[in-house]
Parts: C-alpha cells; sequence; structure tokens
C-alpha cells in the first residue's frame, strides 16, 4: 500500500466570501457576458477554457488511464458528486454515482478499481467495502471529538487499498493548488484579453 503524494495541510479555516451572482462569476472568469449555449460546471462557470477548469478532477498524471475502470463515486451532489462523475466519464471511466440510500452500497463499492468518498458520513467506509488493491480517494472531512477524519476509516481500508488519500492533508491541499493555478490562468487571461 502507497500513499498517494500530498501536500502538507494547513489546518486553517478558509476565509468568509461574499455571495457572487452566476453572471457576475462568469464575467470575472471570462470578461465578457455569459453564455447559456455552453457546457457549464456546477456553479454555473463555463468549462471551455484551460483556466475554468475543474478543481475536483481526477490526476491527470503521465500512464494513468482510467478508460474502463470501474469506478464508483460516493455521493451525489452537485458541487462534487456529479462533476467528478462527468469527469470520470470524459476519462472513459465506467461511472456508478451512489449515495447513503444506494441498496447493498458495501457490495457495490467492493467493485470498484477506483473508489471515490465524498458522502459526508465520518469513516463510513471499512475494509470489507474496498476491492483488494483499489484506489480509494476520501473527499469528506468530519469533526469527531478525536479529531478531523475522513468519510473512509483510513486504518482498517488502508489495508487493503493499493492507493489511499489521508484526511486531512490528502485532497484539500490539491484543490487548493488547483484553485490558485485556476486563479492565475484566469488573471493572466484577463490581463491578456486588455492589452489586446
Amino acid at each position: 500500500m502507497t500513499q498517494l503524494e500530498t501536500v502538507g495541510a494547513t489546518g486553517a479555516k478558509p476565509p468568509a466570501f461574499r455571495r457572487v451572482s452566476l453572471t457576475a462569476r462568469y464575467r470575472l472568469a471570462t470578461g465578457s457576458k455569459v453564455r447559456t449555449d455552453q457546457p457549464a460546471t456546477a456553479d454555473g462557470l463555463p468549462v471551455d477554457s484551460e483556466h475554468r477548469r475543474s478543481c475536483t478532477g481526477p490526476a491527470r498524471e503521465p500512464g494513468v488511464d482510467l478508460s474502463g475502470a470501474e469506478t464508483v463515486v460516493i455521493g451525489r451532489s452537485n458541487l462534487f458528486g456529479k462533476p467528478m462523475a462527468q469527469l470520470l466519464l470524459a476519462a472513459n471511466a465506467t461511472v456508478t454515482v451512489c449515495h447513503s440510500r444506494t441498496r447493498d452500497l458495501r457490495a457495490v463499492c467492493a467493485r470498484a478499481d477506483v473508489l471515490i468518498a465524498a458522502v459526508g458520513r465520518a469513516q463510513m467506509v471499512t475494509a470489507d467495502w474496498v476491492k483488494p488493491g483499489a484506489t480509494v480517494i476520501d473527499v469528506g472531512i468530519n469533526r469527531l471529538e478525536s479529531g478531523l477524519v475522513g468519510d473512509v476509516d483510513f486504518d482498517s481500508v488502508s489495508e487493503v487499498a493499493g492507493a489511499i488519500t489521508p484526511v486531512p492533508g490528502g485532497v484539500g491541499p490539491m484543490t487548493i493548488a488547483c484553485l490558485l493555478r485556476n486563479s492565475v490562468l484566469a488573471a493572466h487571461a484577463a490581463v491578456k484579453r486588455e492589452s489586446l
């Protein structure tokens, strides 16, 4: 079992932010008016350019091929579950989207080559839910008296999984890194448009 490379978590709480309308967000990201005839992310921003790439996307590592892989996403939220399923489908993975009320959820998960947990229930996924050698990505974060834990019982699942992300310190820092990258790319694109 190997742990996926991660960036250390700071434990800092995110700053408060002001709600911005979809139109304003689109204008900030693109410098143009909203078009309704193009694919959009869950929050309404278009998905047609490099600087608006989702921060929830699967790793784009050389040599990693998800084509035909059996993937299971536990969680059907508009902010993570559904966009992740779309990204996995775009990578030609076979995708099953489940949730806390899926019948025989354990059996469905046990078939997965890649299991992504984002259901919001502390340590819900245990070792008997995981196919030996599977990659397990824990997106959940839950606060217990003992500290922060994910949706996956890390100690038991790490004995079975081929690779697993920890909580904290797993996908969170990578999400922040992707957000920063997208912000820098959007800023460069805005400067480029202004100079034209």
